[in-house]
């Protein structure tokens, strides 16, 4: 009887790992369906997706859309400007929310605590309302209708400082200390010994800010009023109004944008889940 209900135990496992799979097998069909048939129309002939019930497969392949886009539509320039300002971003918001995280959670000074709560509760702020007082300060500043406008805002987050102390408390104080009777100095011991153990943080720092830079779409549009400043989401949102009926360049423009934050994420996907799962663990 024991074996008998042994088996049964085992044909239940594998019928609800079945259950499971399909299942997930199927929520990626139906999140990725969108994406596939976007790409899908990027290749189609003008005026094929306008058409009912819409194809799901171009009848003949077109590369048509994407020369449109960067030969006349200008597209090349605004991925560049998008590459450009993310880069910079990014690089930017990685040396300081790392080195403002790691304060905040191994450097003793007056008022840390109280500091590091009042940040957390700027979280809360939405983004949208500090975005008038940002634009004056820019304005201030002369950077209107230029990338530092841009950029600036973007070098330091609340969420970034949080994450990377969250990782930071996990370093052991006793290496510090070691460091510090060695003779090293601040820097030193941050440049050399904290950052690579930040590796894992690094990375999904990394990916959360290149992300959110690259897909900003309101602040770009209020401070950069030269069109050839524009960024990749801008330009896209112009093109859209210039271009509604071309269902299958818009299509196109929307493949050149994902693709690059697509590529990635796939790239560094084991680091940034690591990251997470550490910081959310030893903090």
């Amino acid at each position: 009887m024991s074996r008998i209900a042994a088996y049964h135990e085992v044909g239940a496992t594998r019928w609800s790992a079945w259950a499971v799979n399909g299942a997930l097998v199927a929520l990626a069909v139906v999140a990725l369906a969108p994406l596939l048939w976007m790409l899908s129309v990027s290749f189609m002939p003008t005026g094929e997706a306008s058409g009912f019930p819409p194809p799901l497969l171009p009848s003949a392949l077109s590369f048509d859309n994407y020369h449109e886009l960067f030969a006349r539509a200008g597209m090349g320039r605004y991925f560049a400007n998008s590459l450009m300002i993310s880069a910079a971003i990014t690089v930017g918001a990685l040396l300081i929310n790392t080195m403002a995280g790691y304060a905040f959670a191994k450097l003793r000074f007056k008022g840390r605590e109280r500091i590091f709560q009042i940040l957390l509760a700027a979280l809360v702020i939405p983004a949208q309302v500090a975005m008038l007082p940002l634009f004056l300060m820019m304005k201030g500043m002369g950077l209107v209708n230029s990338f530092g406008a841009v950029v600036i805002p973007g070098l330091a987050t609340v969420f970034g400082i949080f994450l990377v102390r969250q990782y930071a408390r996990s370093i052991p104080d006793e290496l510090l200390e070691a460091a510090r009777i060695d003779g090293a100095g601040e820097m030193r011991i941050f440049f050399q010994i904290v950052l690579p153990m930040l590796k894992p943080v690094l990375v999904t720092l990394t990916i959360f800010t290149f992300m959110a830079a690259w897909n900003d779409f309101m602040w770009p549009l209020i401070v950069l009023t030269d069109q050839t400043n524009y960024t990749l989401p801008v330009a896209l949102a112009a093109l859209s109004r210039e271009h509604i009926q071309d269902v299958e360049m818009m299509m196109a423009g929307a493949v050149v944008t994902v693709i690059p934050v697509l590529l990635l994420f796939l790239a560094l996907q084991r680091y940034y889940i690591q990251g997470l799962l550490l910081g959310s663990v030893k903090g």
